[in-house]
């Protein structure tokens, strides 16, 4: 049928780019470029001067830019019940609420919700929503998977590292209070304020803003900033072992394998199934 074989073909080109297949290729890149393009453009927004001297294109810009969002974003919709699990009407309401489809939506609403009246002061905080089109990057660049990947995979090591680097912060902010409280009563004038300190410490930051002046303090303090160099480089070696893992699996996914060996006149795929051995004969 017509119509199911135009809905699998834009499903086709809007979901995953195969090899060869020239205008998914080029929907990919196109894509890709345009929200670059977005991103820059909300970036030099934000300057006054080049937004006074560019803002008719900016406005175009950003036109342009929502409709072909949209179309995307419906197109999607649309055809993504072209897969064989996926009702009619339950699957494109389950597909709305994907992580990324919802990501879709936010990039291009700032656009419409003043058509619908809605108070001007409101906007202006969602209109930072079309920050979102760089998220859609990673529908179209497979390579930021990886990032993503990496987290799912070592998510239980960044939660303890995390809960750990929590209790040294509080820790030492409290530390902190109890010993330069009297000292310094407007630095550190409560345990919430000292944990400006910590941060700054812990980070090896230290703007200079705060700081202990008290002997035991000055040492703990020290003590606490050379511990915090220990603990960022913990959560900075389990990212960084999981990134080499999941290159690792990556490689080792698209090795020649006998499956994936190729001839190398043909392109054809060799059989290497298994050879039945001659029976013998009694």
């Amino acid at each position: 049928m017509l119509y199911s074989k135009i809905k699998n073909r834009t499903w086709e080109i809007l979901s995953t780019a195969a090899h060869g297949d020239y205008p998914a290729v080029f929907f990919q890149w196109f894509m890709l470029v345009l929200i670059l393009l977005n991103v820059i453009a909300v970036v030099f927004a934000t300057v006054q001067s080049v937004n006074q001297q560019f803002n008719q294109f900016f406005n175009w810009f950003e036109t342009f830019s929502v409709i072909i969002f949209s179309l995307e974003y419906l197109l999607r919709l649309w055809s993504c019940t072209s897969a064989p699990d996926r009702r009619p009407l339950w699957g494109r309401i389950k597909f709305a609420f994907y992580p990324m489809s919802i990501i879709d939506l936010l990039s291009v609403l700032p656009f419409y919700l003043p058509f619908f009246g809605l108070d001007l002061r409101f906007l202006r905080i969602l209109r930072m929503f079309r920050v979102f089109r760089l998220a859609k990057i990673g529908r179209y660049y497979q390579s930021l998977n990886l990032m993503r990947n990496v987290f799912a995979s070592k998510k239980e090591e960044i939660v303890l590292s995390a809960t750990i680097m929590g209790v040294l912060l509080v820790l030492s902010s409290s530390l902190l209070y109890y010993l330069e409280n009297e000292a310094q009563p407007q630095a550190f004038s409560s345990i919430p304020a000292a944990m400006w300190w910590a941060v700054t410490a812990l980070t090896t930051v230290g703007y200079g803003d705060i700081y202990p002046i008290t002997p035991l303090g000055k040492f703990v303090a020290s003590l606490i900033a050379i511990s915090g160099i220990g603990m960022f480089a913990l959560p900075t070696g389990i990212i960084s072992s999981g990134f080499v893992e999941e290159i690792q699996k990556h490689k080792k996914e698209h090795a020649e394998t006998p499956e994936n060996i190729t001839c190398p006149h043909c392109g054809k795929k060799f059989n290497h199934g298994e050879t039945k051995q001659p029976e013998k004969k009694e």
